[in-house]
């Protein structure tokens, strides 16, 4: 397994055009590790100067111990997996997993047994004669996984491999990839604009933002402790909802201020519970089974609760929102950075 190193990562084209600010990330070797960002923020540039396909600007990448700018893609023994699976159309499932062995000139007869190997433990064994055009967009999926898996190399790199996925076939590949990170123990860097598959899939997330990188953290401390406003914005379904600190009461008076507030530390109630509450009014109610997320106005402006469906307001037109100034996480109202006990 191999350990990547990534020291001030510099990469501009032209002048003015600057796309990543000085990464800095040490990965582990085994870890899973999830870049998150909106679209642009440079986080699969930042996957294809790992793989070679680019060069960096300034800064270095330590693979294995040893500097890797120069090494072209071939000597960096990565395998990559894109979005659009890059599939031989005209090839079987057997001859596409095997591509890359034949290109490094393995026999015949050993590399189809590789990709037989391969194929049964992604249970693509019933597929191996069957071309990408007579699959589904699953299968093709694990085609490509399978052609990165034949070579058994030690690190992937996965640039939004499920975004083509509907949501259905997006929530059982990310079970199969979480499944083969566990069984092959290999490192794995995996791009993505879905803060779902972070949170779910990685043992740290990486959030970009402009070709900067705000946090680099375990899901569970970039949920619980954001660094920033945006962090806290980007990552969780339903988002963050934010409130001025002059509508609240119990928080930092004095102090300019941005409260957030998660989606499920906020309550209904059918009457005003205490004085840390809101009138309010529901615009919308998505059923997502035992729970609802209700969205509605308030005159701190709108707010999405995530409660049990038993507590949505028998009146939606007169209820109250509740919260509790423990739950709040502060932002500085000026900088957007977070503000923990005693700072």
């Amino acid at each position: 397994m191999k350990g990547i190193i990534l020291r001030d990562i510099r990469k501009s084209y032209g002048r003015g055009s600057q796309i990543l600010h000085g990464i800095d990330m040490t990965i582990e070797p085994g870890e899973f590790i999830v870049i998150v960002g909106p679209s642009g923020c440079g986080k699969s540039t930042l996957l294809r100067l790992i793989a070679g396909l680019e060069t960096c600007t300034e800064g270095e990448i330590i693979i294995d111990g040893r500097r890797a700018n120069d090494l072209p893609p071939q000597d960096r023994d990565i395998a990559m997996i894109f979005q659009n699976y890059a599939l031989y159309p005209h090839m079987t499932v057997r001859e596409n997993i095997a591509f890359g062995l034949e290109l490094r000139g393995m026999p015949r007869r050993e590399r189809h047994e590789r990709a037989e190997a391969v194929a049964r433990t992604l249970q693509l064994d019933p597929y191996l004669d069957r071309k990408p055009g007579a699959l589904s967009g699953g299968q093709r999926q694990r085609v490509a996984m399978g052609r990165a898996m034949a070579r058994n190399t030690s690190t992937f790199l996965m640039d939004e491999p499920l975004s083509n996925l509907d949501n259905a076939l997006r929530v059982a590949m990310r079970t199969e990839i979480k499944q083969l990170h566990r069984q092959l123990g290999a490192t794995i860097i995996y791009v993505t604009h879905d803060q779902t598959e972070a949170l779910s899939l990685a043992d740290r997330v990486a959030v970009f933002k402009d070709g900067k990188l705000l946090q680099f953290d375990t899901p569970e401390a970039i949920y619980d402790r954001p660094s920033n406003q945006f962090v806290a914005g980007f990552l969780g379904a339903p988002a963050m909802n934010f409130v001025a600190g002059d509508h609240l009461e119990g928080l930092m008076q004095g102090r300019d201020i941005i409260a957030g507030f998660r989606p499920e530390a906020l309550s209904a109630h059918r009457e005003q519970p205490a004085e840390f509450s809101w009138p309010a009014r529901a615009l919308l109610s998505e059923m997502t089974g035992a729970d609802a997320i209700l969205h509605c106005e308030t005159p701190v402006g709108r707010l999405s609760l995530s409660i049990a469906r038993k507590d949505l307001p028998s009146d939606p037109d007169n209820f109250w929102v509740g919260y509790a100034p423990e739950d709040a996480l502060l932002f500085d109202a000026h900088t957007g950075n977070a503000i923990w006990p005693g700072q």
